[in-house]
């Protein structure tokens, strides 16, 4: 239980815009012999969840932007912002991408797409990225 609770914790922070990465949790723990339909669900919804917060956090851009905290530069932003306008929600589903995923989903909040559209395309991304990696890792692809 304790090894899921990881997982999900893992993959949420991996989703958000601190850098980090919870693809060796999930390949250690397949390795271990956890059940990989289980692995892949919790990593999903850590890293989904994560998503859900960029998302809220381009919604309230306006508010935040400014703070010392806040995770994105005003150009980086602005790149997210043309990838997305340019691309559009379908660049969604390059949400699991290292560097640019994460950016995407804050754009798209800022962008305000509205989140019915939002969470299909990012579980489709997320779920197909650790579904992939746990058929590598177990030999099956």
């Amino acid at each position: 239980m304790l090894s899921l609770l990881g997982l999900f914790l893992a993959a949420f922070v991996a989703a958000t815009l601190i850098p980090a990465q919870s693809e060796a949790v999930l390949v250690a723990l397949l390795l271990e012999g956890g059940p990989p339909v289980l692995l892949v669900a919790v990593a999903t919804a850590g890293n989904v969840l994560g998503s859900l917060v960029n998302w809220w956090l381009g919604m309230q851009v306006q508010r935040f932007q400014g703070r010392r905290w806040f995770p994105v530069s005003g150009a980086r932003l602005q790149q997210a912002q043309a990838w997305y306008r340019r691309y559009g929600r379908w660049s969604l589903l390059l949400s699991w991408a290292p560097v640019i995923g994460d950016p995407i989903t804050l754009a798209a909040g800022v962008m305000r797409e509205p989140l019915r559209v939002f969470l299909p395309l990012v579980v489709i991304a997320k779920a197909g990225r650790y579904a992939v990696l746990a058929l590598l890792t177990l030999g099956l692809m």
